[in-house]
C-alpha cells in the first residue's frame, strides 16, 4: 500500500500492484529521460494536460525505479496496466504532484 506522506502511488501492472515514489535519483533520470528544462515545466505539463505518452511512460519508469523496481522502460511495453493507459497518465500526474506537495495538497 503506498504511503503518500512518502510521495508514494500504487499501479496495477501485470496484475501486482507496484509502488511508486519518486526519489532525487528517479528525479534527475526523468529529467535526463525527458530533456526536460526542469520538473516543475514537466508538472505543469501535466497540469494543463499537454504530457505526451513518453511522458507517462517515463514518469512511470522513473516512479517504478524509486519504489525499487529494476526493470527498463522497453518492459512495460506489453505489460497490462490495471485502468489502461488513463490510469497510467493519473497515476504519473499524482506521483509527480506527491513529489512536490505535501499529501494534503496533492489529492
Amino acid at each position: 500500500m503506498a504511503n503518500p506522506y512518502r510521495g508514494e502511488v500504487t499501479l496495477v501492472i501485470d496484475g501486482a500492484p507496484q509502488v511508486m515514489r519518486l526519489t532525487l535519483g528517479a528525479l534527475a533520470e526523468l529529467e535526463e529521460a525527458l530533456g526536460a528544462d526542469s520538473l516543475v515545466d514537466l508538472a505543469a505539463r501535466f497540469e494543463s494536460g499537454r504530457f505526451s505518452g513518453r511522458d507517462v511512460l517515463a514518469v512511470i519508469v522513473a516512479g517504478l525505479r524509486g519504489g525499487g523496481w529494476e526493470g527498463a522502460a522497453a518492459d512495460l511495453r506489453r505489460a497490462e496496466i490495471e485502468g489502461g493507459p488513463m490510469a497510467a497518465a493519473r497515476a504519473a500526474a499524482e506521483l509527480l504532484a506527491r513529489a512536490f506537495l505535501p499529501p494534503e495538497e496533492a489529492r
